[in-house]
């Protein structure tokens, strides 16, 4: 037998993949300062649970582990958000992981969870979420990149977020008039743990969060689909 679905109140529900760190935590810690109740969810759930006290508790935010290549635990996170707090508002496909350049590196296995993660995984998020999203005409974002604009050397990773960029369109379009609005987050060098060797003059994962909080803080007929975010000294 199904869980009870709580009531919905007045303030919304921001669900996070990829939360335990970078993007994701930085955004988690934005939405909570703009009034959101969030649902934190990655594979790492003590991170999460430590994020998850830090910005409310129970009351105001929940961990749920998740693979964001396992479907039933997407549709489960999902399902944890409505039993919690009753509906869903924002749903932020952002999980996703990279790998050096050239087809001569990494290994296939490295290769086939970066693909399942960064594309399926993006994938999933929607197909899960956009029952709730329709219930609350809210809003979808997705994490694609400047390498899912324009091809790089060697690059598989730029491959799969040039899916994810399309993706987000092929969304948009489906949802049409459906008032759930959809937008591509396509950062260029972020300073986060993406990379092995942290880089300079880079933007910080607070840059980026703000510039979801932007897409999602406009007037329902407002539908921001791409923000491209550069650093100043990035040359593509």
């Amino acid at each position: 037998m199904p869980d009870p679905v709580m009531p919905p109140s007045d303030e919304g529900v921001f669900v996070i993949t990829g939360a335990s760190s970078g993007i994701g935590a930085a955004t988690a810690r934005h939405a909570a300062a703009a009034g959101y109740r969030l649902v934190l969810a990655a594979r790492s759930k003590d991170k999460l649970d430590a994020l998850a006290e830090e910005l409310g508790g129970e009351e105001r935010a929940i961990a749920v582990a998740c693979d964001v290549t396992d479907f039933a635990q997407q549709e489960a996170m999902i399902n944890s958000a409505r039993v919690r707090f009753g509906r869903v508002d924002v749903v932020f496909a952002n999980a996703g992981f990279g790998a050096a350049r050239g087809f001569l590196e990494e290994t296939p296995e490295l290769w086939r969870d970066m693909v399942l993660t960064n594309v399926l995984g993006a994938a999933y998020t929607i197909r899960a979420a956009i029952g709730a999203l329709k219930e609350s005409r809210g809003h979808l974002l997705l994490t694609s990149s400047v390498a899912g604009r324009r091809a790089l050397p060697g690059s598989l990773y730029s491959a799969t977020k040039h899916a994810v960029t399309a993706m987000a369109e092929s969304a948009r379009q489906e949802l049409d008039d459906t008032g759930i609005r959809v937008t591509s987050i396509e950062p260029g060098m972020v300073d986060t743990p993406f990379f092995d060797d942290r880089p300079t003059n880079a933007l910080e994962p607070d840059d980026i969060a703000r510039a979801v909080l932007y897409a999602v803080s406009q007037p329902p007929h407002v539908d921001v689909n791409q923000i491209l975010i550069r650093p100043t000294s990035q040359p593509i």
